[in-house]
């Protein structure tokens, strides 16, 4: 659909551990909106955020925030209650993405692979360890990688890990344990009920945690990723498949991890990100890129969506 000239607040920051990326991406949504002619309002989200939007009374709010309370479901329930038209998923869908067990719940069922694994108590890591060596240590309900841990048998967390080492469990009392998964890091955007492609994340070092992801020459972007078609394709269906399953609106980020010795048995869905990063440096604008839509038209075809839904559902969001 072709955007009239809009008033859009631009919804960003907040005090979750992602601020600094939601700055990052709602600014570029906000100067990119701005150079097509359209009225901003860039809101820095605080506590008094139902006032400031009730104030601003936009046409529609471009959610441009990352983690917790913009991606769990929290500002979605405010934005439902005051009537506002806004970008990305609703609430329930929220509440379940950011959940990576209740992610799974939904979507395995379906047949989409995931990862095996139960949920810990931090306290039972100083005894023993919950899963075969090596495994994965995650937050339940965090994104972009944040409190990530792969304990390995030659790690130096300790065998159990010691209460002094530093990681996940220092910071939250229960974490998701998963096996760990050797090979590739895969990801794939879906805009408008739309599969873009497949990037390979190459990092220079480690593993593609926060650092990784956010600062510029940590890692190659191999876009699209040099994989058998058919590992793309199923990437791509899964992707889809799953934006679907769970309810995903305008556009979301699939990723991946693919043992390449196990082929397509070795491919499994690590999480659905409902809110994916808008910044320079994002996966999302980078794959829009390579079908011939630049960033400005991402950011208005992710606002069509949400008038659109808007639109089927009656006037409602």
């Amino acid at each position: 659909m072709t955007l009239p000239k809009l008033h859009v607040a631009v919804l960003m920051g907040g005090w979750s551990s992602e601020r600094a990326v939601s700055l990052m991406s709602g600014n570029g949504v906000a100067d990119a909106l701005e150079a097509r002619g359209h009225t901003v309002t860039r809101i820095d989200m605080d506590r008094d955020v139902a006032a400031r939007l009730a104030e601003a009374k936009p046409d529609v709010v471009f959610n441009a925030l990352h983690g917790t309370p913009g991606e769990d479901g929290t500002v979605q329930g405010m934005m439902d209650l005051m009537g506002l038209t806004y970008t990305h998923s609703g609430l329930a869908t929220s509440v379940i993405a950011i959940d990576k067990e209740l992610t799974k719940h939904a979507l395995v069922p379906h047949g989409i692979p995931m990862p095996g694994g139960r949920i810990v108590d931090c306290a039972e890591l100083y005894e023993r360890d919950p899963l075969a060596r090596p495994y994965v240590l995650k937050p339940v309900n965090e994104g972009s990688s944040v409190g990530v841990a792969i304990v390995t048998a030659e790690g130096n967390y300790g065998n159990p890990i010691s209460r002094d080492a530093r990681g996940p469990w220092q910071e939250f009392d229960r974490l998701l344990a998963e096996p760990f998964i050797r090979g590739r890091e895969l990801t794939t955007a879906v805009i408008a009920d739309r599969a873009l492609m497949v990037t390979e994340l190459k990092p220079k070092s480690g593993f593609y945690d926060f650092d990784a992801k956010y600062t510029d020459g940590m890692t190659e972007h191999v876009c699209p990723a040099e994989i058998p078609d058919h590992i793309a394709e199923l990437c791509k269906d899964y992707a889809l498949r799953s934006h679907r399953i769970l309810g995903c609106k305008g556009t979301s980020r699939a990723d991946f991890r693919w043992d390449d010795e196990q082929g397509a048995e070795g491919l499994f869905l690590l999480e659905v990100n409902t809110q994916p990063g808008m910044t320079p440096l994002s996966l999302v604008p980078e794959q829009a890129r390579h079908v011939g839509m630049d960033y400005g038209d991402l950011v208005e075809a992710i606002i069509a969506d949400a008038l659109a839904m808007k639109q089927q559902a009656g006037g409602h969001n």
